[in-house]
Parts: structure tokens; C-alpha cells; sequence
């Protein structure tokens, strides 16, 4: 049989049984997609190894594609609550590095071996890379590969557990995620009201300055038995009928405002709808709501944005991405000509463009090309890595450039998420399965244990700080901690147990330090 046959042939046949396994349940407990690199270790140990090459093409379309997922909410994140995830990746990296200087003052190991231990346990090829730069020592990738091994595996292991030791159950972390959400995007209400207070007789909607009072928009109104569509000009009298739209305390000030609530409802008419239009037309992609002015153009009035399944109260100044689906308030002979405005064309979204992904993916690999030299000594590179999740944090913020459209559908996200996972777990698995019996015999079991201690004692110390003095969530806790830990197989271990990209956001927040932190490190041991 060929060569190139038998690695195509290994590389399915190790994802297929991975599958297999992953689905058998003991206790409820299951490895999910994360058996595929148990799988591929077994093969590695008797001789199948898949290329290099699939293992980097599978980490660049997995990173690329968790970067663009999270870049939207990355910023946001971090400027609320990021602040304590990336404390917990100094502690973790801190508590790390001095377990490495421990160990090797305990096991009695060289230096330059144990810097190689420090990388591999923390799963960072950058640091290796930056460990080899800064000791010039062969002992360095030694150590690496000895602690490697375990730091994938020892990851994948400790977040699958990290519920039980915890004691928190997912669905329990899943709806606190959604009431922290609900609280920075709360729940869209609407309400009617009747017009009862005498200050606002006789005034407009703009000269009263509703939203920015309340926070709530109102969307219809009723007077003199007339429904209609509302703008700042829209004069409200004693006894109209008003609909308006926003969170329960905006609409509790709106009550404050204008009077009671009211079980009457303000009918459609014959000539006005409301429509939910999705966004697929890229030149009204990142514009703002002011600036489209559907009022004055359409008679028309967007009252909630629906947005990776969270309701958006819409503001003049919000704006409008890729994917967004509106539901819009407009009379029917204007209703067509809204949908053609933002598109809404379902097969659109459907369509993978695959230029924005490979232009994506080449900056990424070009950005970790740079080097940033702080002293002679002390180099920092983003890798290749690295490199990748920064840009595609960056474009999935942006969303466009010109008419270029960084985003991408749920569906595609996934299946490429996917495949590139499933690449990045068959080559690892292999490649440290090959090694994984002659490193042991060659430098001592002693070296295995000192790489398990590295690995497994700062991931505990830190999730137990980050659960008790934190208060970090569950979700957010399992991308905290792979992504100090610079594991891209233990955060693929979490993808099939949550559908909230929580895990993900976390994950592509603390990374980027770690990275920088870990190659710090590694100058810092490598100079004792």
C-alpha cells in the first residue's frame, strides 16, 4: 500500500474509533471527540504517525475559527470581567514555574531539562521555541517531549473532571452565564400604555427625549383612533394609546413617564407589519442605525436586534453585523423594500466565502512571523498559534472591511472548527504516542512525575482560587484554565459538553498572555 494511502487511510481510521469510543458513557461520564487523541496515541505508540502538516493545518483552521466565534465578545469581556481571567493565567503560569524550579530542586534536575519540562507541560511550542533560543541546551526539547505527553492528556482529563471536583453541575454554570448576559443584554419586553400625564400633553417624542430618559423606544402609537408608525416628530396626547419596547426597568420608567399600563393592544391595520429580516447585504454591515434613517427613507422602525441568540434593545448608535436578524416595524407597501436594504436573503448566509478565511489565516501566519526583541536575551513571538488567534480576533471584531466579510456562518464555523480539531487531535495523539515509551526508559520515570506536578498542581491551586476568591463560572473557568495552559486539545474537550461559547471567549481572553507569560518564564528559569 502506498505511503500517502496508509497516512490518509491511519488519519480516518483514528477518527472514526475515536468517535466510537467517545460516545460510550460510563456513569454518565463520556471523552466526546477528545478520545480521538487517546486513539491516536495508541497508534503512535505501535508506529503510526500522521505528518506534521495536518497537525498544523489543523490548529490553524481550529484556532482561526474559535478567534472569528469570539472576536466580537473578546473585547467586551475583557474590559468587564477579563481582568480576573487573566489574573488567574498570571497565577496559573507563576504557580507552574515555581513547581518547575521545585521539582527540579527535588528530582535533582538539570536546568535546561526542566525549562523543556515547563513548555511541555504547559503544551506551548512557542515556549519551546524560546526555550531552545535562550538555553541552546539539546536537553531543553528533551524535557519538552517527556512532559508533553501528559500536559495533552493531563488537561483534557482535569477540565472533563473539573464539574466534579468542583461541584458544579454545567447546566447550573449555563444559566448563570445567561443571567450575566440578560444583565449586560436584558430581556426585550414590550408593553402599551395609556397617555395619562399631563406634563407630556401636547409634546413630541424627540422634545420629551423618551429613549435616552427611559431606555425604552416606543414603536407604535394610537390616536384619534389612527394607529401609526412613530418618529421625534410624533406629537402624544392624553388618553393615546402608546406600544413601547425595551428591558423591565426601561419600561417601568416609561410607565413613570407616560401613565399606566394598559391590557389594550394597538392593531396592526391593514397596511403595516412586522418582520423579522435578517442582514446578509454587506454595505449596510457595521453602519449604525442612525445612519441607515429607515424612518425617513421607509417609514419604518427597528425594535429588537437578535444577535447570536441574545435580543439587542436597537439605539441610534447601535450597529448593524453580518447575520443579525431585525424585527422591524413598517407599513407593507415599504416592508419589501427594507428586506432588500439588508438583504435578507437566507442561502447568503448559508454560503461559505472561503476568501475572507484564507486572507484570515495568511495574516494570521504572517503575524506570528514577528519578532519583538526587548534585549538579547528576550524575544517575544506570537507563533503561529498565537499569531492566528490575534488576527481573528481582530477581523471577527471588525466583521468587514470594505466588502470583505470576516464572519462567518454558524454552520460553516463548525464544520471547520471541527475538521481542523479533528486533525489537530490525530497528529498530536500520534506524534507524542511515538515517543511516549523511549523517553521514559531513556531519562528516568522520575522526569514523568516532575511533568504530572507541573501540569496537574497549578491547574487545581488555580481553579480553586478562581472558583472561591473569583468567583469564576464554570464555563468560563474550563477556557481560563486551557487557555493559561495554552491547550488547544483540552479546550476541544469542552466544545462538545456546553453549547455556550462562554468556554471560547475565555479561552481566546487569556491565551495571548499566557503566551507572552510563558515565554517570560522561560528566560527567567532558563538564566537560574
Amino acid at each position: 500500500m502506498p505511503v500517502f494511502s496508509l497516512t490518509y487511510f491511519s488519519l480516518f481510521l483514528i477518527i472514526a474509533v475515536g468517535f466510537i469510543i467517545g460516545r460510550l458513557k460510563i456513569k454518565g461520564i463520556s471523552l466526546d471527540i477528545s478520545a480521538v487523541i487517546f486513539v491516536a496515541l495508541l497508534f503512535g505508540h505501535f508506529g503510526v504517525v500522521i505528518p506534521q502538516d495536518f497537525q498544523e493545518i489543523g490548529l490553524v483552521l481550529f484556532i482561526f475559527t474559535i478567534g472569528i466565534q469570539a472576536g466580537p465578545g473578546f473585547f467586551s469581556t475583557f474590559r468587564s470581567g477579563g481582568r480576573s481571567l487573566v489574573a488567574v493565567a498570571l497565577i496559573l503560569v507563576s504557580l507552574a514555574a515555581i513547581t518547575t524550579v521545585g521539582t527540579a530542586w527535588l528530582f535533582g534536575i538539570e536546568f535546561h531539562l526542566a525549562v523543556g519540562l515547563f513548555t511541555g507541560a504547559l503544551t506551548s511550542t512557542p515556549g519551546l521555541a524560546a526555550a531552545i533560543d535562550s538555553t541552546g541546551s539539546s536537553l531543553a526539547p528533551i524535557g519538552y517531549g517527556i512532559a508533553y505527553p501528559f500536559g495533552v492528556v493531563g488537561v483534557i482529563i482535569f477540565v472533563r473532571l473539573l464539574p466534579l471536583l468542583l461541584r458544579v453541575r454545567v447546566k447550573d454554570a449555563e444559566t448563570d452565564i445567561d443571567r450575566q448576559l440578560q444583565r449586560i443584554y436584558p430581556e426585550v419586553c414590550n408593553r402599551h400604555f395609556v397617555v395619562e400625564n399631563d406634563n407630556i400633553d401636547g409634546r413630541t417624542i424627540g422634545e420629551l427625549q423618551i429613549r435616552s430618559m427611559t431606555g425604552a423606544s416606543i414603536s407604535r402609537v394610537l390616536s384619534g383612533g389612527k394607529a401609526m408608525t412613530p418618529s421625534p416628530g410624533t406629537v402624544l396626547y392624553k388618553g393615546d394609546l402608546v406600544k413601547a419596547v425595551g428591558s423591565r426597568e426601561a419600561l417601568e420608567k416609561m410607565r413613570l413617564l407616560i401613565g399606566s399600563t394598559t391590557d389594550l393592544e394597538i392593531p396592526l391595520g391593514d397596511g403595516y407589519e412586522v418582520q423579522s429580516i435578517l442582514v446578509t447585504n454587506k454595505k449596510v454591515v457595521n453602519k449604525s442605525i442612525g445612519q441607515l434613517n429607515l424612518f425617513a427613507n421607509y417609514n419604518a422602525t427597528i425594535t429588537r436586534i437578535r444577535r447570536s441568540g441574545i435580543d439587542i434593545i436597537p439605539t441610534e448608535s447601535s450597529q448593524i453585523r453580518f447575520g443579525d436578524k431585525l424585527l422591524i416595524a413598517c407599513n407593507k407597501e415599504n416592508m419589501r423594500s427594507v428586506a432588500e436594504v439588508f438583504g435578507n436573503q437566507e442561502k447568503k448566509l448559508s454560503d461559505t466565502n472561503m476568501f475572507p478565511i484564507a486572507a484570515g489565516i495568511v495574516l494570521g501566519i504572517l503575524a506570528g512571523q514577528i519578532r519583538i526583541e526587548f534585549s538579547e536575551n528576550l524575544i517575544f513571538s506570537p507563533g503561529l498559534a498565537g499569531g492566528v488567534l490575534l488576527v481573528a480576533l481582530v477581523l471577527g471584531y471588525i466583521g468587514k472591511t470594505g466588502p470583505v466579510i470576516w464572519t462567518m456562518s454558524a454552520m460553516a464555523n463548525n464544520l471547520l472548527r471541527q475538521l481542523g480539531l479533528l486533525f489537530f487531535l490525530a497528529a498530536v495523539g500520534t506524534q507524542a504516542g511515538a515517543h511516549l515509551v523511549g523517553t521514559f526508559s531513556d531519562h528516568g520515570i522520575h522526569l514523568f512525575y516532575a511533568g504530572i506536578l507541573i501540569t496537574i498542581l497549578p491547574m487545581a491551586i488555580s481553579a480553586f482560587i478562581a472558583h472561591r476568591f473569583f468567583r469564576v463560572n464554570l464555563l468560563s473557568l474550563f477556557g481560563t484554565i486551557t487557555g493559561s495552559m495554552t491547550s488547544t486539545p483540552g479546550l476541544a474537550a469542552i466544545d462538545p459538553v456546553t453549547d455556550s461559547n462562554a468556554p471560547q471567549i475565555a479561552y481566546a481572553t487569556v491565551y495571548p498572555v499566557a503566551m507572552v507569560l510563558l515565554i517570560i518564564f522561560v528566560h527567567l528559569l532558563a538564566g537560574l
